[in-house]
């Protein structure tokens, strides 16, 4: 069985981070996102292949993730020739494809039980099963309604804040029958969300819904970025860091380096060859990427530092997100929401808010 994951977008709602690293690999504290949609995938015994549906700085998606070998499932690339959208890309993707197979939105935080996702579809002998997952604000979303028995019944572009027959959003996972891509030309831009799904509603076909309302998050924004961060180092999210699953206190990798007076505040995450100097203080929900310097009488709060970052003696950077190699100088602040592209400096005693 093939697992499909979109991972062609620009990533321009966290721009100026993806303006060098595409949003498939981000890094969540150590890892290149992508990397928790594989282990997820590789919990489901029939799928055997990942592709990987690119299109933007594809050659670098494919440079951290590999073939797959030492994830113990084989993945594959297909470039789209230009952007095809969602279900275009889906068809490019699936030419070959001979039995029912997966999708997954490339930005889908997720620990949806896929197998029980793939035996509903089965069961139901649907021609498309898509998963919903419920929101607190059915307002900011286009949404799904389905009938008593989880058929798929509509979709709502702008709902009326006045009339809101349900609370459920398309999550980004799909199950799918291969003799269904026939409607979707080849080559073509064509959106999954605004063209197949509708044609199996308004054909009858048999096409079902699994409602999850466990975690689930788009981490395509800045602000959601920073949730799942946060969420995993509350517990919200369960995942391990670093071989360590209770973060109360500080995750340290065994090669950092961390003066005795400095003060670290859990939950926190210090990556490998990370060194931070003495008077220091790193508060909690930081996250300090591999290979950082951190000077002295530095303070780190609530914040996320990219690999190869470096804050020289008596800085501050409170709520912000550092892309790869910034350079702060000597007595700078940066504070409040404040992201900063790779390798971005900022001069002595500068003082950076909103």
């Amino acid at each position: 069985m093939k697992a499909i994951i979109l991972a062609g977008g620009f990533g321009t709602r966290l721009r100026p981070l993806t303006l060098h690293t595409p949003k498939p690999v981000v890094p969540i504290f150590d890892r290149p996102f992508l990397n928790y949609q594989i282990d997820l995938l590789k919990g489901v015994p029939q799928i055997d292949e990942i592709v990987l549906s690119l299109n933007y700085r594809s050659d670098s998606i494919e440079s951290v993730i590999g073939n797959g070998l030492n994830k113990g499932l084989s993945i594959s690339y297909a470039t789209e020739p230009s952007p095809l959208g969602t279900g275009g890309a889906i068809k490019f993707c699936a030419q070959d494809v001979t039995e029912t197979f997966i999708v997954f939105n490339g930005d889908v935080l997720t620990h949806i039980d896929l197998n029980a996702v793939i035996n509903l579809h089965h069961a139901r002998k649907a021609r498309a099963t898509i998963v919903l997952t419920p929101v607190e604000n059915p307002n900011a979303y286009g949404l799904v309604q389905t009938d008593s028995e989880n058929n798929v019944v509509n979709f709502i572009e702008k709902p009326d804040s006045t009339e809101l027959p349900c609370n459920t959003i398309n999550a980004g996972i799909y199950v799918m029958e291969p003799e269904t891509l026939e409607r979707i030309p080849l080559n073509t831009k064509y959106s999954i969300e605004r063209s197949y799904f509708p044609s199996l509603v308004k054909n009858d076909e048999p096409f079902v819904a699994y409602i999850d309302d466990g975690y689930w998050l788009d981490i395509g924004t800045t602000d959601k970025y920073v949730q799942a961060h946060r969420d995993i180092l509350s517990g919200k999210y369960p995942t391990s860091l670093q071989g360590q699953s209770d973060f109360s206190e500080p995750v340290i990798h065994p090669s950092a380096t961390i003066d005795p007076t400095a003060t670290l505040e859990a939950p926190c995450f210090i990556g490998e060859n990370v060194q931070v100097g003495a008077n220091t203080h790193i508060g909690a929900n930081s996250v300090i990427g591999f290979s950082s310097n951190i000077g002295h009488d530095v303070c780190v709060k609530s914040s996320i530092l990219w690999p190869h970052c470096s804050l020289a003696a008596s800085s501050s950077v409170h709520d912000a997100i550092l892309g790869h190699s910034t350079h702060i100088e000597e007595y700078a602040s940066i504070h409040s929401g404040v992201v900063l592209g790779d390798q971005s400096v900022i001069t002595a005693y500068s003082k950076l808010e909103p």
